[in-house]
């Protein structure tokens, strides 16, 4: 299904009225940046909030990014697979991911990450203790940081880290 500017509008205006979205699922509604911008101000309110194989790049995770910042921010679980985002939009993300205690879930697999995002999501993973799981496979992390990124599980009980 594709969701026009009009839709997200008229998406918005319904979130706007509720205090908590249980979940709301985005995936594979050809959603861009305009949509996500429309949708902005009501994302916090998601505690499941699923983008998948949505054409965002780095500028609609940051708008998404915003919605963490939200010092109500609810979201526990975020889905932001096959979106398009890369090493310099994973920094933008882990920023404000590291400020959101209800985390628990997170998914950024089959996005363009590489190496040089592996520091960034290492202090994610060592500083935020709500996080249980996240996913990373589908990336281009080399064996070496792969196996790194796996390593942090150790000093982390209960948390799963996926390649």
């Amino acid at each position: 299904m594709t969701l026009t500017l009009i839709d997200c509008a008229v998406l918005s205006h319904a979130i706007g009225l509720c205090d908590t979205i249980k979940h709301l699922n985005l995936q594979d509604c050809h959603i861009q940046c305009e949509g996500i911008q429309r949708l902005g101000p009501g994302l916090h309110k998601c505690q499941e909030l699923r983008l998948n194989n949505n054409k965002l790049g780095d500028s609609g995770v940051k708008l998404v990014s915003a919605a963490l910042w939200n010092p109500d921010c609810k979201i526990q679980t975020l889905e932001l697979i096959n979106v398009g985002l890369s090493d310099s939009g994973a920094e933008d993300l882990v920023s404000a991911l590291s400020t959101n205690p209800s985390l628990t879930g997170l998914n950024l697999g089959s996005n363009s990450l590489t190496d040089r995002s592996v520091p960034a999501l290492r202090r994610l993973i060592l500083t935020l203790p709500s996080l249980k799981w996240i996913g990373l496979g589908g990336n281009r992390f080399s064996e070496t940081w792969g196996k790194e990124l796996r390593s942090l599980q150790e000093p982390r009980p209960g948390l799963r880290v996926d390649l």
